[in-house]
């Protein structure tokens, strides 16, 4: 494992302790009363949340507009649509809450993704991937700009992502001029598969990012950043081919953490529209009743020191255009491979 990804290992296993300790002390005869429950959530997003200020949330003042609606006699339908409201002013994806029969998730990461789609699959499926796409892991692939681009849609990062699975790709296009990587509306997953892709592309030990852990109550109480560096390419040989990264609103959490990542190599540009943030690694706990919960425990930033736990922008703003949907064209796609072909 190399630096990088040793840091980010100790990270996130910083943030499973955090999470884990906590039902530790949790007493069995805990007060389960809604007044209570309230009571402890807010508290512990007060001292353990970590992006309050990226957010720009009154916390104390949630407090007192919400606390007056909680009473002992109030039933846990009601408890529990005032505790989603309450975790629902912080504009976060990566904030929910866990009832016995019901999830409460943040309406604004839900509308940007539906309202502001940057994306028509069914203009990517007949023009770009087209019937005689192929597949290979959880890439879907195929030639465009009269087979001197390669494009490849990626939705998730919970689907499989290895350099053998690149370098197969590369393989069947070996006189391409350029790569389109589409994650727009890929909603993340798994970190690992982002310093899977990464490890084809070239390192020269250039640094990714800053992280931090959230270690104290006071809303600025941080450890000191740990940098992340590029991963080594091992024994792949890098695509040092221009590559075009398409994002938008539908992009969160690993997502929005590999656009950040991609902005540092010099072969890659980022297009499209700024993502939908979640930068920052979540950790969970139970309240005295049962119910589970889980928020962002540390802060990303920018190797200029930058959080953009909100969105990651492009280095090229570039909106789908309606004209062009209906004719099935993707003006960002074509503005990608525009982009390469005139770069050579």
């Amino acid at each position: 494992m190399d630096k990088s990804n040793r840091i980010l290992t100790l990270c996130l296993l910083a943030t499973l302790v955090l999470a884990g300790c906590e039902k530790l002390f949790i007493p069995a005869d805990a007060d389960t009363s809604p007044t209570s429950t309230f009571d402890y959530l807010w508290t512990q997003v007060d001292e353990r949340y970590s992006v309050f200020d990226v957010k720009c949330v009154d916390w104390k003042a949630v407090y007192d507009s919400l606390r007056p609606q909680v009473y002992d006699a109030m039933d846990n339908d009601s408890l529990f649509a005032v505790l989603g409201k309450m975790l629902n002013t912080l504009n976060d994806g990566h904030v929910d809450l866990w009832g016995n029969s019901d999830i409460s998730s943040s309406e604004e990461i839900f509308l940007q993704r539906y309202g502001k789609k940057n994306f028509d699959i069914n203009t990517i499926a007949l023009t770009y991937l087209r019937a005689d796409h192929h597949t290979t892991a959880g890439f879907a692939y195929n030639s465009i700009a009269n087979g001197d681009v390669v494009y490849i849609r990626y939705s998730s990062f919970s689907n499989s992502a290895s350099p053998q699975a690149l370098k197969i790709i590369l393989q069947r296009y070996p006189n391409a001029k350029g790569i389109v990587l589409d994650i727009r509306q890929n909603g993340g997953g798994e970190i690992q598969n982002e310093w899977n892709i990464m490890q084809m592309l070239p390192s020269e030990g250039q640094l990714l990012y800053y992280t931090q852990i959230k270690n104290g109550p006071a809303h600025d109480a941080f450890s000191e950043p740990r940098a992340v560096y590029a991963p080594a390419n091992g024994d792949y040989k890098p695509i040092d081919l221009p590559l075009v990264l398409l994002t938008d609103r539908g992009c969160y959490s690993a997502a929005s953490s590999f656009a950040l990542c991609l902005k540092s190599y010099n072969n890659v540009t980022v297009m499209g529209d700024t993502t939908a943030g979640g930068l920052a690694v979540p950790a969970g706990g139970a309240l005295p009743n049962g119910w589970r919960y889980r928020f962002g425990v540390t802060r990303t930033l920018s190797p200029d020191g930058i959080n953009y736990e909100n969105g990651v922008p492009p280095d090229h703003v570039v909106f789908l255009d309606p004209t062009a949907t209906a004719l099935l064209r993707d003006n960002i796609i074509d503005s990608a491979a525009n982009l390469i072909l005139g770069s050579i």
